[in-house]
């Protein structure tokens, strides 16, 4: 496995969380719900229900194909699992202001998806 420079750490309850240059989690065990609302609090979002519908969509698209999902499959995963009105890149793109994937993904405690900028 290749090592990941840490760049800062986010304090969270006492305890430090390592995370990399982009703000990604160093150890995926460390991400909890709390870690996820701080990392967003980083980005000026607040965690909606909306938001955490698409957190859970990225963590199970993760957990089956061990990768984060780039916008498109991101796009497709979130059609199918909650419809067709919220698998949309506008709709992605209003929770996830910037890069949903990459936003996304950071905020769920994922690595960076491929073929991210």
């Amino acid at each position: 496995m290749a090592s990941v420079e840490i760049y800062r750490y986010l304090s969270l309850s006492g305890k430090d969380i390592p995370l990399d240059p982009e703000g990604f989690l160093v150890n995926m065990g460390d991400w909890s719900p709390e870690v996820a609302e701080r990392l967003a609090e980083e980005e000026g979002i607040v965690l909606s229900k909306e938001h955490w519908e698409v957190l859970r969509v990225l963590r199970e698209f993760y957990a089956r194909f061990e990768q984060a999902p780039a916008m498109r499959p991101l796009v497709k995963a979130v059609g199918q699992a909650l419809g067709p009105d919220k698998g949309r890149s506008m709709h992605l793109m209003k929770l996830f202001p910037g890069s949903p994937a990459k936003v996304g993904a950071r905020l769920a405690g994922l690595p960076k998806p491929t073929n991210c900028l």
